[in-house]
């Protein structure tokens, strides 16, 4: 029976490992989600207390019995406090995007208002918050890759410099590149061609044989946009770079990456042809 109960609270602690990670971890779940798993972790923890509670017969040893039991009730209450926080943050959080969600639409009222546009024609605010599959996008092929951008995104005069860039990359003029790419990361953070800026800078770099600059542009690329459509042609770019670089073995794990992380992609095959003329075993 002892050893029922330690197993019963080694499970309990590898189920509340992930949730005390959680800030370390991508995670898509919801408070709603973490609080219901806290109620179900609390009903285990009550089932446990009654396993330990009928395991204590007339000759068994009261103290350690005592000490596990101790635990198990400062267990409960961490979670009873962890449970009631995470109902006040929820509420706290609900409270926000609904605000938020009233003012934007009142922004986008006076915006219309006093443009002479057609209030009749607004649809309802986008919840602040929501999910991006949620939100409509206009897809531009802006970024020269085919990627969805949604244009009312970008700041004056940020598509044209992009484009200025990209005509300097197209004309071989890599040096003009360079500069302008990186102008381009510097003027706009956070721009939603910022990942592809990174990756065309790193093009020209490498036009200029600068080879170490280029995988650093390549790594930025894809580290800072790992889910954007530029994201296997920055890593295939990155391991292409290393292997110039003479770190063979980085770069045959960079390059296998592309496979394992984006297979439907077409730089899947160029990426095991660079493997195959780096010998990678």
């Amino acid at each position: 029976m002892k050893s029922t109960v330690f197993g019963g609270l080694t499970a309990l602690a590898l189920a509340l490992a992930p949730m005390m990670g959680a800030a370390q971890e991508s995670s898509d779940e919801t408070l709603a989600d973490i609080r219901q798993q806290l109620t179900v972790l609390y009903v285990d923890i009550q089932r446990l207390k009654r396993e330990l509670s009928t395991t204590g017969g007339a000759g068994s040893t009261a103290p350690a019995g005592a000490s596990t039991l101790e635990r198990v009730d400062a267990i409960e209450r961490q979670l009873q406090v962890l449970t009631g926080k995470t109902e006040e943050l929820q509420f706290r959080v609900e409270r926000i995007v609904e605000d938020g969600t009233n003012r934007i639409g009142d922004l986008e009222f006076r915006l219309v208002e006093l443009e002479g546009g057609d209030l009749s024609a607004l649809g309802e605010t986008t919840t602040l918050g929501g999910d991006v599959e949620d939100s409509r996008v206009v897809e531009t092929d802006t970024s020269g890759s085919g990627d969805a951008v949604d244009s009312s995104e970008l700041a004056v005069g940020e598509e044209a410099d992009f484009g200025r860039a990209m005509t300097a990359l197209d004309g071989a003029d890599f040096g003009a590149a360079a500069d302008q790419f990186a102008a381009f990361v510097q003027t706009y953070p956070g721009s939603p061609l910022e990942a592809e800026a990174h990756l065309r800078r790193g093009q020209a770099l490498e036009g200029m044989n600068a080879n170490t600059d280029a995988a650093r542009a390549f790594l930025e690329a894809y580290s800072g946009g790992p889910q954007a459509g530029t994201a296997p042609e920055a890593l295939f770019r990155l391991g292409k770079s290393l292997g110039a670089l003479g770190q063979t073995n980085e770069a045959c794990v960079t390059l296998n990456e592309v496979g394992v992380r984006y297979p439907a992609s077409g730089f899947v095959t160029q990426a095991r042809d660079e493997m195959m003329s780096l010998q990678c075993s």
